[in-house]
């Protein structure tokens, strides 16, 4: 089979030909249809995220080796199965659920394997979805979609559209609460058609590109703010009577992102850390009791809420956006693309 690699870091990625794996136990072989292209495959890319004081955290030093196949957003059908997989048969058309667990952490025990304390991760600890099949650990990580559901659209719900619906529930919204969803890439896009259908919460978009916000006002969004051409502070302090907004999701999620955030919260309110761009942030102590908000980290969602999601995604509730698909010897151009913000939505690779 073939896969395009990352051999050595922020360099082209290189198309091999491998063995293509033979399924045992409970595994199963994936043909891979449709990969999605996340800003969590750049990261592993470049082999860094950017730290405390510039300082950069190696991807290395989190327990990513290389050489790796990236990629996690994988829809496909079944090839081959083990002699202890069931449920599933032949050309059966799935998704993937990629954040596996050792299975043994006190997360895995209670079905949160996204967090687990030793991750297991598909494209980023073993290798993903950028190549001709993929090896699923085991059946109970794949979801049926169906010939109903379209592949490419249905391939980022394993992290662009899960990642934003455990946002989503993680900031609790109410409706009619004023909720400011920063960045609207993908995910974010993905969390204005949940939070619009899920929620019934006022919805306002913010980026610094028109284009992007253009679209998110197409998938929902209320109100959108170029934070590049205006005070994001002010904007959203007058659109909230003066009162701040009562949830942030922050997809960017960068130093200077989260220190405007900060500034427009309402009290009480909840503040969703979700991208991984990285860097630092200097809190008023005082602050946290007085003004009672929350600070909350989220990273993906369980295989239940990927269940949950495909559910939503069949009766149309929500619909994730495909800009741009590629051939797998165009995967670096996808990456390279996606770090230059040239992408709106999602970027697929059709191996």
């Amino acid at each position: 089979m073939r896969a395009a690699r990352i051999v050595k870091l922020n360099e082209p990625l290189q198309v091999q030909e491998l063995q293509t794996p033979t399924p045992k136990g409970t595994q199963v072989l994936i043909k891979v249809q449709s990969e999605g292209v996340c800003h969590s495959d750049v990261h592993v890319w470049e082999g860094y995220y950017e730290g405390i004081d510039g300082q950069p955290l190696k991807t290395t030093e989190r327990g990513v080796k290389y050489p790796l196949t990236p990629g996690h957003e994988i829809a496909g059908v079944v090839e081959t199965l083990g002699e202890q997989a069931e449920g599933f048969s032949k050309d059966e058309e799935v998704i993937v659920y990629p954040w596996i667990g050792e299975g043994l952490c006190p997360a895995c025990r209670i079905g949160e394997e996204n967090l687990c304390d030793k991750p297991r991760s598909l494209g980023v600890y073993t290798d993903g979805g950028y190549a001709e099949h993929v090896l699923v650990p085991s059946y109970k990580y794949l979801v049926k979609i169906g010939d109903d559901m379209d592949r490419d659209t249905s391939a980022p719900l394993g992290c662009a559209g899960l990642t934003s619906y455990g946002a989503v529930k993680n900031a609790g919204l109410k409706p009619d609460e004023n909720v400011v969803i920063v960045g609207t890439g993908g995910l974010g896009l993905m969390a204005i058609q949940l939070a619009k259908a899920v929620t019934g919460a006022n919805i306002i978009a913010m980026d610094i590109d028109d284009q992007k916000l253009d679209v998110a006002k197409k998938n929902g969004a209320n109100i959108s703010i170029n934070s590049k051409k205006e005070d994001p502070v002010k904007a959203v302090m007058e659109l909230t009577d003066k009162l701040g907004a009562d949830a942030v999701l922050d997809f960017v999620n960068a130093s200077s992102t989260v220190e405007t955030d900060m500034k427009f919260l309402r009290r009480r309110a909840r503040l969703v850390l979700v991208g991984l761009f990285g860097g630092e942030l200097k809190l008023g102590l005082v602050s946290m009791p007085t003004r009672a908000y929350r600070i909350i980290g989220s990273y993906t969602g369980t295989i239940k809420d990927l269940i949950e999601l495909v559910s939503l995604a069949k009766r149309g509730v929500i619909k994730p956006v495909v800009s741009n698909r590629f051939k797998l010897d165009q995967a670096t151009e996808a990456l390279t693309m996606l770090t230059k913000g040239k992408i709106i939505g999602r970027g697929v690779i059709n191996p």
